[in-house]
């Protein structure tokens, strides 16, 4: 594939590299370092939408601050190629998001110019008051800036930190990248005061609004630059806008892609600051590439893709995604039922609700990046009645824990949890893992615990939720394609509680929970091939567990392995209790529960990272032969 040419580009070493550079070179930078980013993504797919709409930001805060000694924070972190790059990572760009390659977010132990890692969104304007509070301390460190998007500024995090920011009164930058567009389209009052701020029309005339460059304007624009910027601070007069009331100094809105713009008010935002400083720049998510500019999501996240013409390398998948056959089982349920809701945080898409939300628009509700709002939301919901299907990531429930535990289970309230991305997730790596809920939840009184083995096991269980009205209920599944079976036209709820046997054998059980499933029957077959004949049950219920499954699997096998894709902690450990709780192991069961070491596992592919945390088929395999007391050893399948 030919690579774009980048005559300046191939001068910079690291960010030191651009404080040689005057502002007309610094803008050739931008172009070349787009056109870089853009042959990276489509050879390793990635968030490039994002990162393109950060290039002249990201080359203009390298070129004016002092990084590494200046903390540089992206919030959340997927917009940050344009930043290795710069960063000394160039020679491994092509590496994003693969096996033994860079992380496709900031992470510290990648580089000291990550000097905080990210993956989950709001987190930035905490960790750049503690690093200014660490400088005004005497410890080893410049100043801190903070780049967060108009979504991740949203959540009640974000806020939280700015008001300690304003109250602290320490000096601190804060960059709003205001693109208009997250994930989804923004939701909630916050994107319609932004989207106000940045439509008012003095404000697109004006090359600068903040006070300091009005001296430099014709007497004209020089006035008409006051009165804006009178409109968003409420000097002279006007009302008080929310960042100068919660104690920050605001600057803009500027042009996020006018380089001589983002020079100006960065230099002088660094010469001048006392205290807290939010400047607002306005950018376009994907910018210079116009496949992604014109894409729904602006070219979020996107597959290996042609860099010409923007078409993305899709595999023809043989089954369905599970978070389509999630979001058609749930518009199914919906048309049955009319309190059936949907509840997402700003991944309508990325959840599967969007189905249902083209169909029932009335009845789906995005609270944007609010997870600790949703869930809430959710429990009130089902207390008046409706019966809401709250549909987060694994990894992004963990941020509404406290209210899953004090708004629904502690009130037994029955709010649907529908639990996304569980397990391992390939290139996204170990921030985005599901490798935690069977544990959380499992552990909470009230709360019934449900995993699919697969797709049609997941419409089942979609059913099974909406008729459950006692307490809360939850059911994961994985990301990716299913298994290829057939999805049951109108499904059957599951009995509460109660697994099922896949196939039967005489010498050792194994009792999966979840999505490893299809592996474990792989397991099972390469150990008839030693003359080892196994059991596989599906437990379908982490809590309550099958406890008469349980008894006769460990009654009439020499070995119990439970299989699942999660942490040390999960399901295995639930059973682990139960069996000691009923004296099991007063008579010598032999016993192994195989779960998710305790690490956390970097990107590669799914299958990669299944086989690193030793949960392969040859690992079940080897497992069950050590638990039976032979030899261990692999015999393949035969093709």
């Amino acid at each position: 594939m030919t690579r774009p040419d980048t005559p300046i580009l191939d001068r910079v070493a690291g960010p030191a590299d651009l404080k040689r550079m005057d502002d007309r070179t610094l803008a050739k930078l931008s172009d070349e370092l787009r056109a870089e980013v853009i042959s990276a993504v489509s050879e390793t797919g990635g968030h490039l939408g994002s990162s393109l709409g950060v290039v002249e930001l990201t080359v203009a805060i390298h070129a004016v601050f002092n990084t590494p000694m200046d903390k540089l924070i992206f919030d959340v972190g997927h917009q940050c190629y344009p930043h290795k790059v710069l960063t000394g990572r160039r020679d491994r760009i092509r590496t994003l998001r693969q096996k033994g390659g860079l992380s496709g977010f900031t992470k510290r132990s990648e580089s000291e110019y990550d000097p905080f890692g990210a993956a989950h969104s709001s987190t930035s304007i905490s960790a750049a008051l503690g690093f200014a509070v660490g400088r005004d301390m005497g410890k080893p460190t410049g100043d801190a800036i903070a780049v967060i998007g108009d979504g991740s500024i949203s959540a009640g995090m974000a806020y939280e930190a700015m008001n300690n920011a304003g109250a602290e009164g320490r000096r601190l930058f804060v960059i709003l990248n205001d693109n208009e567009m997250s994930i989804a389209p923004p939701v909630g009052a916050m994107s319609t005061y932004l989207s106000s701020l940045y439509g008012q029309e003095p404000f697109q005339k004006m090359k600068s609004l903040a006070e300091g460059f009005e001296s430099a304007l014709p007497g004209p624009m020089r006035d008409g630059a006051r009165r804006a910027r009178e409109l968003v601070t409420g000097q002279g007069g006007e009302s008080g806008s929310l960042f100068t009331a919660l104690g920050f100094d605001y600057l803009g809105p500027i042009d996020g892609h006018d380089m001589g713009q983002l020079l100006s008010v960065l230099r002088s935002a660094r010469a001048r600051a006392t205290g807290p400083v939010l400047i607002h720049c306005c950018t376009v998510k994907g910018k210079g590439y116009a496949p992604a500019e014109k894409a729904a999501d602006c070219g979020h996240g996107v597959s290996k893709f042609d860099p010409i013409t923007g078409v993305q390398a899709k595999s023809k998948p043989n089954a369905p995604a599970y978070t389509k056959v999630f979001g058609q089982a749930l518009c199914d349920a919906a048309a049955r039922d009319p309190d059936v809701v949907a509840v997402t945080a700003a991944m309508p898409s990325g959840t599967g609700v969007n189905i249902m939300a083209e169909r029932f628009p009335a009845r789906v509700f995005d609270v944007g990046i609010a997870e600790q709002h949703g869930v809430t939301f959710a429990a009130a919901l089902a207390a008046s009645g409706l019966k809401p299907f709250a549909a987060i990531y694994s990894t992004f429930l963990q941020r509404g824990y406290d209210q899953v535990v004090h708004d629904v289970a502690l009130q037994n309230l029955p709010v649907r949890f529908a639990i996304d991305r569980a397990g391992l997730v390939g290139a996204d790596g170990a921030t985005h893992a599901g490798a935690f809920d069977i544990g959380y939840l499992a552990s909470l009184p009230n709360m019934t615990v449900m995993a699919a083995a697969d797709e049609a096991e997941l419409a089942r269980m979609v059913e099974t939720a909406r008729g459950h009205d006692t307490g809360p209920i939850a059911f994961r599944y994985p990301r990716g394609n299913g298994t290829g079976v057939a999805i049951p036209d109108v499904p059957q709820a599951l009995e509460i509680g109660k697994g099922r046997i896949v196939s039967e054998g005489a010498d050792v059980a194994f009792l999966s929970f979840g999505a490893h499933l299809g592996e474990v029957e792989t397991a099972a077959s390469m150990l008839a091939l030693q003359g080892v004949t196994a059991t596989v049950a599906d437990a379908r219920f982490a809590k309550p567990l099958d406890m008469d499954l349980i008894r006769q699997l460990a009654r009439h096998h020499k070995a119990v392995l439970t299989v699942e894709q999660g942490a040390q902690g999960g399901f295995g450990a639930q059973v682990l209790h139960a069996l000691a709780a009923e004296g099991a192991f007063d008579k010598g069961l032999a016993i192994r529960t195989l779960t998710l070491p305790d690490r956390f596992i970097d990107q590669a592919s799914p299958a990669d990272m299944y086989a690193d945390a030793q949960l392969s088929a040859n690992d079940l395999v080897l497992a069950a032969m050590r638990a039976l007391g032979r030899d261990a050893k692999v015999v393949p399948l035969r093709a």
